[in-house]
């Protein structure tokens, strides 16, 4: 969406996201977090439709990474995975080693 507030560089040149992954809010500038809602904006139409998919993840996995039990926020993330087409890995602390005290890092 092109408007007075879509991102662009400090050069005027259209936004550019470089991030791999988003682990919080803390860190982004911005230029990144609106770049996030007009990407969101854009996929407002998808809802409206019969079939609500895009391929924007198709052949892509996305690790869904769960600390805490919460059904509604598990399923909230594996439906939007689904409608990026994406495939998914669902882990969950309880059932893996960082329950033992395992860090996560050597967990993954």
């Amino acid at each position: 969406m092109a408007d007075a507030l879509s991102p662009s560089s400090s050069s005027g040149d259209p936004f550019v996201w470089t991030r791999k992954d988003i682990l919080g809010l803390d860190d982004l500038s911005v230029e990144e977090i609106l770049y996030l809602f007009d990407t969101a904006e854009s996929f407002e139409e998808v809802s409206t439709r019969s079939i609500k998919k895009v391929p924007a993840l198709r052949g892509k996995v996305v690790a869904l990474m769960f600390f805490e039990d919460s059904t509604r926020t598990r399923m909230s993330f594996e439906l939007a995975a689904s409608r990026l087409s994406a495939d998914t890995i669902s882990f969950t602390a309880k059932g893996s080693s960082v329950s033992k005290g395992e860090t996560t890092l050597d967990t993954v």
